[in-house]
């Protein structure tokens, strides 16, 4: 059970990643696709005041924070603003306008990588296996810890930075403790997503009994809280040989193996490498002809798709297609934003739960899957919810309401006989 869940798991996740649609709760708010300008002042040793305005927001948020910032920084005025287009994200409906807490790592210094080439010709280089171009720059990076909504991130290389000069400069001791401080709230920040893990390990059955759809719900909560400490960590640390040790340690996976554990994951090892060499050898498997159309279709690009994730994927393109027509893409209306992107999202889940299926790799297990469809339907609703608040607001034309409607309408009814069919096979 477990390698093939995992590998579907994370699929969906990388799914979600390349589309830019995933905001889990329990991860850092990351908002510097929002933020229009602002300023951060650690004139006052010990104290980070600021305030900064984020897109459809008339009213600043205000920072209240205790702590110092990187000695580039500390004892200065910054003021910041982005040059970039900015979005109104519906998520940051939660995000609180007094933030107080505690000071995480406060820089206008820190090096990143910033690709010479547009983000979409950089992404296609890559899919075809070239290097872009690229260069280190300085980056911003504002991390606090919130009272209120737990760790935040303000992170770019395209901001406009103004810093004025230091009214005072840190010791070499006030780094330290600087330092230390930081980490200390990014341990706790940690804890709670362990926490997360460890209630959901809970209501696990053992792995090796029969498991229905309710079992593999909870393995997939307690996968959705892995994952998210796992992308916390590489958002936080990166991917050098020192962050990989340090990520290895906070996610449990540096712990010394009794020998007769050690010879158990050498047999696995080798196992799943004599498994992949023989797949390797394999011809791919093929759908079955006589079920095109039922489990399986063909792209016009070629590729496999089950007929209901590429309905639901392309009516998705298309609405948020005519909605940008319409020039509705910067109306900031969130229930708009909710309807497109509950959409999206669903065609991700579905995607998840059913690309195996198209490619011929059969059903990995019906229980399974009808985990993962209720986790489809979910943001399908979601959608539906948000399209009814969009109705009677007349920004859409009651044409594309009316269609809309009835796609959603269609993609829930298939999801739902979807599940039926499983449900009889498990």
């Amino acid at each position: 059970m477990g390698d093939a869940v995992t590998d579907l798991h994370f699929r969906e996740v990388n799914i979600a990643a390349a589309q830019c649609v995933t905001h889990p709760s329990g991860m850092a708010f990351r908002i510097h696709d929002s933020v229009v300008r602002g300023e951060v002042d650690n004139r006052v040793k010990g104290i980070v005041r600021g305030r900064f305005w984020l897109e459809g927001r008339a009213e600043p948020v205000v920072l209240e924070l205790k702590g110092n910032a990187w000695p580039d920084l500390a004892g200065c005025l910054l003021t910041f603003a982005n040059p970039q287009k900015r979005i109104s994200d519906p998520q940051l409906d939660s995000f609180q306008p007094i933030q107080r807490g505690i000071v995480g790592d406060l820089t206008a210094s820190r090096k990143v990588r910033v690709f010479d080439v547009p983000l979409e010709r950089a992404l296609e280089m890559s899919r075809r296996k070239e290097k872009p171009p690229e260069h280190l720059a300085n980056c911003l990076y504002l991390e606090w810890f919130s009272e209120a909504n737990g760790r935040v991130v303000i992170e770019s290389a395209e901001y406009d930075l103004t810093v004025s000069a230091p009214e005072w400069r840190m010791t070499p001791k006030e780094e330290e403790e600087r330092a230390n401080q930081a980490a200390a709230a990014m341990d706790e920040f940690m804890k709670k997503l362990t926490e997360s893990i460890e209630q959901h390990q809970r209501g696990q059955k053992d792995p090796e009994e029969p498991w229905d759809e309710h079992d593999y719900e909870k393995f997939l909560k307690e996968s959705d809280a892995r994952t998210d400490k796992y992308m916390e960590l590489l958002d936080k640390f990166g991917d050098s040989d020192e962050a990989e040790a340090r990520i290895d340690k906070e996610m449990g996976w540096d712990r010394e193996l009794t020998e007769e554990e050690a010879k158990a994951e050498e047999q696995r090892i080798e196992e799943i490498n004599a498994a992949c060499e023989e797949a390797l050898n394999q011809p791919e498997p093929q759908p079955e002809p006589h079920r095109e159309g039922i489990d399986w279709i063909r792209t016009e690009d070629g590729d496999l798709r089950h007929p209901l994730q590429h309905r639901c994927f392309e009516s998705a393109l298309r609405f948020g297609h005519q909605a940008r027509e319409l020039g509705l893409d910067e109306s900031g209306d969130k229930d708009l934003e909710q309807f497109l992107f509950e959409f999206q999202t669903t065609g991700v889940k579905l995607a998840g739960a059913l690309d195996g299926i198209a490619r011929g790799e059969g059903f990995t297990d019906p229980a399974f899957t009808v985990a993962y469809l209720k986790r489809a339907l979910g943001h399908l609703h979601k959608s539906q919810a948000g399209l009814e608040a969009v109705a009677p607001k007349k920004l859409l034309p009651e044409t594309i309401i009316a269609e809309a409607r009835k796609e959603l309408f269609d993609v829930r009814e298939g999801i739902l006989r979807l599940m039926d069919q499983l449900r009889g096979r498990a």
